[in-house]
């Protein structure tokens, strides 16, 4: 049976600084962990991409086992290996530096969409990093979103804006572009910024709606997400925490979010649910290790409230 949600991107092994200097090991790569932070609110979730056969790749493999993540449509491959970063934590908070050049999942073309699953998939969920990371694999998350669509799916798409992986006149184009077949879009304020030429939360959700989104969720950080549908429009409060790490905030806040989507929550419910888990996710270090579980998540949610 096919996941309700299927995430199309590109996992890279990670290596955070901790405060004593050293690194760190663990997973990354914004739509894996979006997955994984789904999963974890008991959503039934799949993950597509291609991996290195090698001993990062394996990890990965492990990874989304143990997290119950469906992995029949991730494919190893012995000619590309399975990228790397590394999260550096400054005044300016964190920063990351890359090595994914000619990885495996920076091939993918087209040709190698999982069909089957696109067709039957729920959502999908995709990312500007999806199409940021070589000029196939942007071609293949078009061709994916056109399949999901005609089959009578919704895509969800969250801008999550690298300019070490492209220039912004491409991630414009390219992103608007995508957008312009999405149900889901979810941008962050900063990316949005950037990507619109816009500065007032308001006019950025217009734009996005403008594009044909149906649920925008604008994550405003300390000031919430501003959460818009064709009808409504909210400003969604988060809980304050003492945060450490924000390295998957956003991410955890999508996959929390299209759980609570798929499990019937309208946007707003969702968004609340989806701010609870990013809060939670920046109390450990790493991306994958802090997200929390649905039950946490409820636990937080009802003190809180």
């Amino acid at each position: 049976m096919t996941p309700d949600i299927l995430c199309f991107g590109e996992p890279m092994l990670e290596f955070n600084q901790q405060p004593d200097g050293n690194y760190l090991p663990g997973h990354g790569g914004d739509t894996s962990n979006a997955a994984i932070a789904a999963a974890r609110q008991g959503a039934s979730v799949g993950y597509f991409t291609h991996l290195g056969d090698d001993t990062f790749g394996n990890s990965f493999m492990d990874l989304w086992s143990n997290e119950g993540v469906d992995t029949s449509t991730v494919q190893q491959v012995s000619n590309a290996h399975t990228g790397i970063y590394f999260v550096t934590h400054g005044k300016d908070g964190h920063e990351f530096s890359y090595f994914r050049a000619g990885s495996a999942s920076s091939r993918i073309v087209p040709e190698d969409l999982p069909l089957d699953a696109l067709r039957t998939t729920k959502v999908l969920h995709v990312s500007g990093i999806s199409q940021a990371i070589s000029d196939t694999a942007a071609d293949a998350v078009f061709e994916a979103i056109r399949v999901v669509k005609e089959a009578g799916g919704m895509v969800s798409y969250d801008t999550n804006l690298r300019l070490k992986l492209w220039p912004i006149e491409r991630a414009r184009a390219v992103t608007h572009a995508a957008m312009l077949h999405c149900d889901i879009a979810l941008p962050g304020m900063d990316d949005a910024v950037h990507l619109t030429g816009l500065d007032d939360p308001v006019a950025i959700v217009d734009f996005y709606q403008g594009l044909g989104a149906k649920i925008v969720a604008l994550t405003l950080g300390a000031k919430g997400t501003l959460v818009a549908t064709q009808k409504d429009r909210q400003l969604v409060p988060v809980q304050e925490v003492a945060a450490v790490d924000a390295t998957a905030a956003g991410d955890t806040f999508d996959g929390a979010f299209l759980a609570r989507i798929v499990a019937g929550d309208d946007p707003f419910e969702a968004a609340r649910y989806a701010n609870g888990a990013a809060a939670l996710a920046t109390l450990g270090y790493g991306a994958v290790a802090p997200m929390p579980t649905r039950e946490a998540v409820s636990a937080f949610l009802a003190k809180e409230s």
